[in-house]
């Protein structure tokens, strides 16, 4: 088979606006287990839009993105629905800044010949192709992104920033459903704790080879302090996590972190958690709710739990509050003038 055979069918992406599942969520409430559970969620997502006083924060990890879920934070963020992002490098820059480079995600097979798949240039996420050779372009976008900055240390909110820009002045049509192009107009802060380890990680280095003595680096100290500043200029919090790893204790975290600069500080009002992850192992990503409580960073009072995979929940909760409407009555916030 050639290239093009396996690169024929592309990834949707999921749109919430064309599916008002309020009728089959409110159902599930007097449902049992998972279903119960994703209820209670979906009403506290709509509980968080609600409450003017809270921030809400949005936790990302896995490779949801490539499995067609990009639109839904798109439009998350179009709608006001989202006022920070926590994520992980691959799903803002391998995935949504690829796709916002023209390229796309295909429709493939986990019963593939991955021998095959590597002579061809072609990789695998389950079920999904990727062309390497484009991924390459993306790695070397990000590199020459990085020689025109000013050489010096950045929180990963900066430069994610400048990727907005990029894609602003370069995009064109192609950043119709683009995360970062999105936040990027919006004002919506991203923040990606391990930035190494995606295409801009590819990026940094090429980068750092090429001005080894003065070169722009990631400044990963200045992350946690800005979302603390975050933390602390909100009179209450709410997150939104699907899946679990950096992002989601990263998130928690700043709680600690708001607590040591100024006594007091409240938890998360609300927290709710997208996981598959196995609570019994004590892995950071399957870790509940109520044990973050223990830390002193998540109350107990609107948290639920959901054990399902991102694909089939996430478009129910973030639909549910979407034609529930309730963003509608939020104000934008604006945390810019905290980073100057």
């Amino acid at each position: 088979m050639k290239k093009s055979d396996y690169l024929t069918n592309t990834i949707e992406h999921f749109d919430i606006k064309s599916h008002n599942v309020i009728n089959l969520v409110d159902s599930m409430e007097k449902m049992a287990f998972s279903a119960r559970d994703l209820n209670r969620a979906a009403q506290i997502y709509d509980e968080m839009l609600k409450d003017k006083d809270t921030t809400i924060i949005l936790t990302l990890a896995g490779s949801i993105f490539s499995a067609g879920l990009k639109k839904i934070v798109f439009d998350l963020i179009e709608n006001n629905m989202v006022d920070v992002i926590v994520s992980t490098g691959a799903l803002m820059i391998d995935q949504d800044f690829f796709e916002a480079l023209g390229f796309k995600h295909y429709i493939g097979s986990q019963y593939a010949d991955d021998n095959e798949l590597r002579e061809l240039h072609i990789d695998r996420i389950y079920d999904t192709f990727i062309d390497e050779d484009e991924l390459r372009i993306c790695d070397d976008t990000t590199a020459a992104i990085f020689d025109s900055l000013e050489p010096r240390p950045y929180s990963s909110r900066e430069l994610l920033w400048h990727f907005g820009k990029y894609l602003e002045e370069n995009g064109g049509p192609k950043t119709d459903d683009s995360v970062i192009y999105s936040a990027y107009k919006n004002n919506v802060p991203i923040f990606v704790p391990a930035f190494s380890d995606c295409s801009a990680g590819f990026g940094i280095v090429m980068h750092q080879t090429k001005y080894p003595d003065k070169h722009v680096s990631f400044d990963s100290g200045k992350d946690f302090l800005e979302l603390t500043k975050i933390k602390l200029e909100s009179k209450e919090t709410g997150i939104f996590m699907v899946s679990g790893g950096v992002p989601k204790n990263f998130t928690q975290d700043i709680v600690v972190a708001a607590d040591i600069l100024r006594e007091n500080v409240p938890m998360h009002k609300y927290a709710i958690q997208i996981t598959v992850a196995d609570v019994r192992d004590g892995a950071l990503s399957s870790s509940t709710l109520r044990e973050a409580s223990s830390w002193g960073k998540v109350e107990t009072t609107f948290e639920q739990m959901v054990y399902s995979e991102a694909t089939l929940a996430l478009p129910l909760i973030a639909g549910y509050a979407y034609h529930k409407r309730n963003w509608e009555n939020r104000e934008r916030h604006n945390f810019t003038k905290i980073f100057l």
